[in-house]
């Protein structure tokens, strides 16, 4: 069932107009059908109670009847014996027909004529009640002759055939009544039901067209939901697509960076060395001329060798920070080792590097990786963590290098990794995806602190070998010949 959105301070219609019209023709229908169907109920207990009143106006009818017979009989029975018992029935008929004939006026009041009958069979009855009394006196008075001569009369069986006469033509008037009244039922009832059968029909087809409605509105619906899941996963593609790109350009840009930074130093090294170490040479043969002859310039000369040694102090950090050159040059783990020292003096944190004695056989790729997550971790530790104490735990193994760094700080929270503003995870991450390893960060041991657990395969681009023996181009194999520490300037001299 589709809904439609509306703008703020409009109504929300949920359903549709032609919708809500089929519902409440529908509704309309049904309500109509249960009123006709209560009619025809009413119908059927009017049918019932006209069958009924029939058939208690024929029994009361019959009942009648026999009041007057056996009056009747009882009166010939005394005739004939002289007894009083048989006048009983003759006694208590006028009563009797009585009650009879109020019950019967009840029954009949609807109907006009009947009632009319009922008037002429109460005047026949009555009047063959006092005929009957009538004759019981003559009897008392004159003798069975008389009575005889009573009953031979024609009048005196023409009254019995009256009343029966007439009771007939009430049963035979009240049947067709009920006969007529019963056609015209069923005859209303069947129209009825076939109006029931028409409304029914109209709800079957506005149930239907409603049906028909719903199953287009769920395929709309259907449809719109596999266009949004193939727009959804298109987008998701997408995303996973331009994820990898961006993965791809960032590890791109931190290996571009890394031999940038790389040919940097050596520019710096050989090059700037060079020409700092000639400047140098030059300053001190000019000075040792000028010390006797004029003082002064060679005091001058002494500052400006000054300043150019600090210069090459300077020029020496630089190159230690773009490119470790205890990396290049005496291996990973001496420049883990002299980093974590460093380290441990600036900070006043306890630093322990426990390096494997294999750590030296990581190829250039593996050893600047390795060494620049350590540095990472280090610096977030000593921005972040509040720790008093790091361990560095390089290790050998056999498919890849483990590296694992654990502080006793207040830890890592939770989805740290998936903030866009940790860049230094971030990074670090990379440079592990670099090589086609892992890293992971969580809670330390018994979630007290922070562990940086980064993993590298000997297999990672620049194979395995000696860091040592792998030299940066446009470098010695050698490290630089150590020279006297009161000539600064020497320790930057060309190799030879």
């Amino acid at each position: 069932m589709t809904t439609s959105t509306a703008r703020a301070g409009k109504p929300v219609r949920t359903l549709p107009l032609n919708k809500t019209l089929l519902c409440l023709a529908c509704v309309i229908l049904l309500i109509v059908n249960g009123v006709f169907l209560v009619r025809n109920l009413d119908d059927l207990r009017a049918a019932n109670a006209l069958q009924t009143q029939t058939a208690r106006v024929s029994d009361e009818l019959q009942y009648l009847n026999l009041l007057v017979t056996d009056a009747e009989s009882g009166l010939r029975g005394y005739f004939l014996s002289g007894s009083d018992v048989y006048l009983g029935p003759l006694h208590a008929a006028p009563q009797q027909i009585d009650n009879q004939l109020r019950a019967l006026g009840v029954l009949l009041a609807d109907s006009p004529s009947q009632t009319r009958n009922l008037n002429q069979l109460r005047t026949l009855v009555q009047k063959k009640l006092g005929l009957m009394h009538q004759a019981l006196e003559v009897y008392r008075q004159g003798g069975l002759v008389d009575i005889v001569a009573i009953a031979a009369a024609p009048d005196e069986r023409a009254d019995m055939d009256e009343i029966r006469l007439q009771v007939v033509i009430m049963t035979h008037e009240q049947t067709e009544l009920l006969a007529a009244r019963t056609a015209a039922f069923y005859q209303q009832y069947r129209h009825a039901a076939l109006f029931g059968v028409g409304i029914n029909a109209a709800a079957i087809i506005v149930l239907l067209l409603f049906y028909k409605l719903i199953r287009r509105a769920f395929k709309l619906r259907l449809r719109a939901e596999q266009a949004l899941q193939q727009s959804n996963e298109h987008l998701e593609q997408m995303v996973v697509e331009r994820t990898e790109q961006l993965s791809v350009l960032s590890r791109h840009l931190i290996k571009v960076s890394e031999e940038e930074k790389s040919r940097l130093a050596r520019e710096l090294h050989d090059e700037m060395g060079a020409n700092l170490t000639a400047i140098g040479m030059d300053l001190t043969t000019v000075g040792e001329q000028l010390r006797l002859s004029h003082p002064e310039l060679a005091a001058k000369l002494g500052r400006a060798r000054r300043t150019l040694v600090d210069t090459v102090q300077l020029k020496r950090r630089i190159i230690e920070n773009l490119r470790p050159s205890l990396l290049d040059n005496m291996g990973l783990s001496a420049a883990l080792q002299s980093y974590c020292a460093d380290y441990a003096r600036i900070t006043a944190l306890d630093c322990d590097a426990l390096i494997d004695r294999q750590a030296d056989a990581a190829g250039p790729m593996q050893a600047i990786a390795l060494f620049r997550i350590t540095q990472e971790a280090l610096n977030n530790i000593a921005k972040y963590a509040k720790a008093h104490s790091v361990i560095i735990n390089l290790s050998r193994e056999e498919d890849g290098w483990d590296l694992e760094i654990t502080d006793d700080g207040i830890g890592i929270a939770e989805g740290a990794m998936a903030k866009s503003k940790s860049h230094g995870l971030l990074g670090m991450r990379e440079r592990a995806l670099l090589l086609g390893g892992t890293l992971e960060v969580e809670r330390g041991v018994n979630g007290i602190g922070t562990c940086v657990r980064a993993w590298i395969p000997a297999q990672a681009p620049g194979g395995e070998g000696t860091a040592a023996s792998k030299a940066v181009p446009g470098q010695t194999e050698d490290p630089p010949p150590a020279l006297p520490e009161t000539d600064p300037l020497k320790l930057n001299a060309p190799h030879p």
